[in-house]
């Protein structure tokens, strides 16, 4: 039911699609928006309906050794910044991976879909990157769907520009 593709792989227009319907659209943002620079580096879950269709998304990164994960939210690196995790200004939580790009359409949410990306995405970031922590910026609806998976709040909430609150979250993998 869940597919896990990459590194290496490149998402599918139907899988853009998605995440962009999920997670820019809503905000107005125009096509494009919902592309990274470094999917082909990612590892990439999704769930496909009885009809084919995408319906649920989902990305994770190794955090490279010099970061601090602090990024553009957006394309670019114009975009506004993410706060850095401050877990790994400490020694013993790397590697890290990061979760990023969690949609599911609508119409599928509430399926227990993005819990079985989640899963497949902390598990595929073990084997492939040899990731010992995750962590992720949640917007604050999602913040107990991550707390039923594991997942901890570190830190005080904060806004990113055009998108709304959020909080870091990690979890010991």
């Amino acid at each position: 039911m869940v597919q896990v593709k990459g590194p290496g792989w490149m998402p599918t227009e139907a899988y853009y699609q998605c995440r962009y319907a999920t997670l820019r659209q809503p905000l107005g943002f125009d096509r494009g928006a919902e592309l990274l620079a470094d999917d082909s580096e990612a590892i990439h879950a999704y769930v496909e309906n009885e009809n084919g269709d995408i319906v649920c998304v989902g990305r994770a990164h190794l955090i490279p050794k010099e970061s601090d994960g602090s990024q553009s939210d957006f394309p670019g690196a114009s975009g506004p910044k993410t706060p850095a995790f401050s877990p790994l200004l400490e020694d013993g939580y790397r590697p890290a991976m990061q979760i990023r790009q969690m949609g599911t359409l609508l119409t599928s949410r509430r399926s227990g879909l993005a819990a079985k990306v989640l899963e497949a995405l902390e598990k595929e970031t073990k084997v492939a990157f040899s990731a010992k922590t995750g962590l992720l910026q949640a917007r604050e609806e999602a913040i107990s769907f991550y707390q039923a998976a594991g997942w901890t709040v570190i830190d005080q909430p904060y806004s990113i520009p055009n998108v709304g609150l959020h909080r870091s979250m990690m979890k010991v993998l």
